[in-house]
């Protein structure tokens, strides 16, 4: 197992960031990386609270974690503080041992330069996914969530 780190600024308030980060509809639009589509089946937003969510790769060639072509990954809410901090603790729903290992996923909040630093730490990421593919595929949500909160809270005139 081992972990990864990503690093976006996000031209948004760290209150409006975090807002993005336990709402179902907006984790839909912005955690998914290219070339799938997401689907949250549960989320409980909360300390203790449950999520499941899908992603689906468009082609029909893609091979996902938990059969056929999706990935689909369970768990919850460790902590939530507005404005700062969600972590998760969280699995691939699938039959490959070399998959199925519990994951934490710590997402950190900064305000900075008139926005938000957002890093996403994950930890105990199975050997098996490729650390390039855990890295590109964080790299795109970040993006995503840096477009979404920028959309929704675009920079004050100077």
């Amino acid at each position: 197992m081992y972990t990864t780190r990503a690093v976006r600024h996000v031209q948004a308030p760290p209150q409006a960031v975090y807002r993005l980060l336990t709402d179902p509809d907006a984790v839909a639009a912005w955690r998914v990386p290219a070339g799938m589509a997401a689907r949250v089946h549960v989320f409980d937003a909360r300390e203790g609270g449950s999520f499941r969510v899908s992603l689906t790769y468009d082609d029909p060639a893609g091979a996902g974690k938990s059969g056929g072509r999706t990935d689909t990954y369970r768990g919850h809410f460790v902590r939530l503080v507005p404005g700062a901090l969600v972590v998760e603790v969280f699995a691939f729903e699938t039959g490959d041992e070399a998959l199925g290992s519990t994951m934490t996923m710590t997402t950190t909040l900064t305000a900075a330069d008139g926005g938000t630093d957002v890093e996403i730490r994950h930890e105990g990421v199975p050997d098996a996914i490729p650390p390039r593919d855990n890295e590109r595929g964080t790299r795109m949500a970040l993006d995503n969530l840096a477009r979404l909160a920028e959309s929704r809270w675009p920079p004050a005139p100077e």
